[in-house]
């Protein structure tokens, strides 16, 4: 005896297209494509935000200060960077056995808020970590602001009659 089975196209579809979404997730950072950059081409990154500035530290162990490019536009940090092919630089010939560490153009954009002081942006590395300070305008600087009045209190003294 045959079974009939029924056929959904639409079904089908979705779960072709979960299939399809769950693959350039694994691609992607952001899992959309054209706009999320190969994980494996990524400079990792962390910002920071404290009362003065906003520190963004990246990892760029390997790449000579010279080949990183800092621009900011637009409320958005780039950073780039190309660390070019060893094998390639000194002519050797070879054959690898185990190849994972990583050539080519790195680049990283994050938006930042616009409170940045676009003339203060300063960069420095250490030990295969960039440190870029930029730091905030001084109008969005918390301020403290003092409550006129409180320093006097009315007190109204009053006398009993019953002694």
């Amino acid at each position: 005896m045959a079974n009939l089975i029924r056929r959904d196209p639409i079904r089908e579809m979705l779960s072709w297209n979960r299939t399809m979404e769950h693959m350039l997730n694994n691609l992607y950072d952001d899992g959309e494509l054209g706009f999320g950059e190969p994980l494996n081409l990524r400079i990792p990154l962390d910002v920071i935000e404290n009362e003065d500035e906003f520190v963004v530290k990246a990892d760029v162990a390997g790449i000579n200060p010279d080949d990183i490019e800092i621009t900011y536009t637009e409320n958005s940090l780039s950073i780039k960077a190309e660390m070019s092919d060893e094998r390639e630089e000194k002519g050797e010939e070879g054959r690898y056995h185990l190849r994972e560490r990583r050539y080519g153009t790195f680049s990283r954009t994050i938006s930042m808020p616009g409170t940045v002081d676009v003339e203060g942006i300063d960069a420095e590395t250490e030990n295969g970590v960039l440190k870029i300070h930029l730091p905030k305008k001084e109008e969005v600087k918390p301020r403290r602001i003092e409550i006129k009045g409180a320093e006097k209190q009315n007190v109204i003294e009053g006398k009993s009659k019953n002694k």
